[in-house]
C-alpha cells in the first residue's frame, strides 16, 4: 500500500529515505530548513568514505552490516560512485597500529612497498607495507546529494528548502531525519565535532581514500575533483562548532605532510567543522511511534549507512518489515 509521506531533513539520511520511499511508489515531500546548498548541514562537511571493513576497528557490528548493504545501493543508484577501494599505510615506527587494524578488521589485502606503489603511484617508495580494502569507496557529498535530489525530483517528489517545520505539524506518515534538531524527542542525542581541511594541489594524485595510521594524528585523505583533497579524522567530544581549532588544523596538515611532502605546498581552500549526531552506544537507531519514524544517531558514518537505513524505513512503511537490531517501537 502506498501513501503520502513527509520527510524532515534533506541531508544524507533524509534524502535516502525519501528516495527509496518514492521508488516504492509513495508520494513524498521533503522539508529542509537549510537553503539549497545545505552549507550549514552536517552532510555538507562530511568526508563521504564508504569503508565498512576499515571501520571494523571501532564501529559497532551493525554499522559494518549496514555499510556493506549501502555500498550496493550507492552502486545501483549512482553508478559513477568511485569504488576503487581504500588504502591504509603507516610509517615503520607506527607498525603496531597497522597490525592492530589488521587483526581487528577483515576484507583487506596485506600489501608491501611495491604493491603500495601499484595501488597509488604517488606513494611509491614511501611506505613498506599497508592494508588494501578493495571493496570500499567514497563519494563527494557536495556532488552526490544534489545528484540524489535530482533523482528524487524525477520520481515526482517535492523538496522544499528553507522550510523549517516540526514533525507534529504534519499529518500522515512523518520521517524525522533532523539530526541534532531531534533532541526534543531523542534527549540522549549528543553532538560530536568533526573537523576537516580542504586543500588544493596539482603536485600529487590519489585515486582512493588513504588512511595514515599514527598514534597522535591518524588521518584520512580523500581525493576530490579539481585537484582537491579533504583531510580529516578529528573527533572531538564537544558541541562547540564555532570553527576548527588551531591544534586540529596543525595536526591534520602535519600528518598530511608526513603522508607526502607535496601536501606541504598545497593551498588551503577551506577549514570546516560540523556536529555529528551520536547516541550513547554510537549505533544508529530507527524509532517508530505510530506514524512517526525517527532516523538518527548516524554519528560519523552518515554516508556509509544512510542508504541501508533508508531502505529499512521504506520496507517498514511499505511492507511492515522490521529490523530488530536497528528499530525500536514506542
Amino acid at each position: 500500500m502506498t501513501e503520502r509521506v513527509s520527510v524532515i531533513g534533506a541531508g544524507v539520511a533524509g534524502t535516502w529515505a525519501a528516495l527509496l520511499l518514492a521508488e516504492a511508489g509513495h508520494a513524498v515531500t521533503v522539508y529542509e530548513r537549510q537553503e539549497g546548498t545545505l552549507a550549514g548541514a552536517t552532510s555538507h562537511w562530511a568526508g563521504g568514505m564508504l569503508a565498512p571493513d576499515c571501520e571494523g576497528d571501532g564501529a559497532e557490528p551493525v554499522v559494518i552490516r549496514l555499510g556493506h548493504r549501502s555500498i550496493d545501493l550507492w552502486r545501483a543508484h549512482l553508478p559513477t560512485t568511485p569504488l576503487n577501494g581504500s588504502l591504509v599505510v603507516s610509517h615503520p615506527r607506527d607498525r603496531a597500529d597497522l597490525e592492530r587494524l589488521a587483526r581487528q578488521t577483515s576484507g583487506h589485502e596485506r600489501v608491501t612497498g611495491g604493491r603500495v606503489g601499484e595501488i597509488e603511484p604517488a606513494l611509491a617508495g614511501r611506505f613498506r607495507e599497508g592494508l588494501f580494502y578493495a571493496g570500499e569507496g567514497h563519494v563527494e557529498p557536495r556532488r552526490a546529494l544534489p545528484a540524489l535530489h535530482e533523482k528524487l525530483r524525477g520520481l515526482g517528489a517535492e523538496i522544499r528548502f528553507g522550510a523549517a517545520i516540526a514533525p507534529d505539524a504534519l499529518d500522515g506518515t512523518v520521517i524525522d531525519c533532523r539530526g541534532l534538531g531531534a533532541r526534543d524527542s531523542m534527549p540522549d542525542l549528543r553532538g560530536v565535532k568533526g573537523e576537516t581541511v580542504l586543500i588544493e594541489t596539482a603536485e600529487i594524485e590519489l585515486s582512493r581514500p588513504v588512511r595514515l595510521m599514527h598514534p597522535r594524528w591518524p588521518i584520512y585523505v580523500i581525493p576530490r575533483e579539481d585537484k582537491r583533497f579533504l583531510i580529516g579524522a578529528s573527533t572531538v567530544e564537544t558541541e562547540d562548532a564555532s570553527g576548527v581549532t588551531l591544534r586540529s588544523a596543525l595536526e591534520l596538515m602535519t600528518a598530511a605532510y608526513t603522508l607526502h611532502p607535496a601536501f606541504g605546498e598545497a593551498r588551503i581552500v577551506e577549514l570546516g567543522t560540523a556536529l555529528r549526531p551520536a547516541l550513547p552506544d554510537h549505533a544508529p537507531r530507527i524509532e517508530v511511534s505510530g506514524r512517526r519514524i525517527s532516523v538518527n544517531g548516524l554519528y560519523r558514518h552518515g554516508f556509509l549507512i544512510a542508504p541501508a537505513l533508508g531502505e529499512l524505513v521504506a520496507n517498514y512503511v511499505t511492507h511492515g518489515a522490521r529490523d530488530n537490531e536497528v528499530m525500536r517501537w514506542s
